[in-house]
């Protein structure tokens, strides 16, 4: 058994698409589009066969997503998913979230790795990002647990990591 692909939603397509084929070599497939849904989405696929599915939906990312203190048994099942309906405005944020999200993390999804094969090429890599403007949030190091790695983020704020 292998995952087959992970997929994330986009506002913009086409640069998250080309951020990967530009720096991991991924291999951009063509646009596919339901206008029933108004869905599109295009798959990135690397060398090795992993598939990375780059989606887009208009209404998708425009709902304010923090969890939102309400009395118990008042909430939607938007809100008690943590996702901020439009009357929700003027309420309070909780704690944990707000925590959470100043440091740029969150429940699930949490970043995708990329193994360029040395140190080297975690350097090199990592300073041809830099150079090109993409936010480093990890400069190259060796972790904890024995990785060496830098994280880097994706033109929509995906957290990569590049290691050996």
């Amino acid at each position: 058994m292998k995952i087959e692909h992970v997929a994330i939603w986009a506002k913009d397509i086409d640069k998250v698409c080309d951020f990967y084929r530009k720096y991991f070599n991924g291999e951009v497939q063509p646009l596919y589009h339901n206008p029933a849904k108004q869905f599109t989405s295009r798959f990135v696929t690397f060398e090795d066969g992993a598939r990375l599915e780059v989606m887009h939906r208009p209404d998708v990312g425009t709902e304010a997503m923090f969890h939102v203190k309400r009395p118990q048994g008042e909430c939607s099942a938007h809100t008690c998913m943590g996702i901020a309906e439009p009357q929700d405005v003027g309420h309070e944020v909780s704690q944990p979230f707000q925590a959470q999200h100043e440091q740029g993390q969150h429940l699930g999804y949490a970043h995708l790795s990329f193994s360029v094969g040395s140190k080297e090429e975690v350097d090199r890599l990592t300073q041809k990002m830099s150079d090109e403007g993409i936010q480093i949030v990890g400069q190259p190091r060796t972790t904890g647990d024995g990785y060496y790695e830098s994280v880097v983020l994706d033109p929509e704020g995906n957290r990569v990591e590049v290691t050996v």
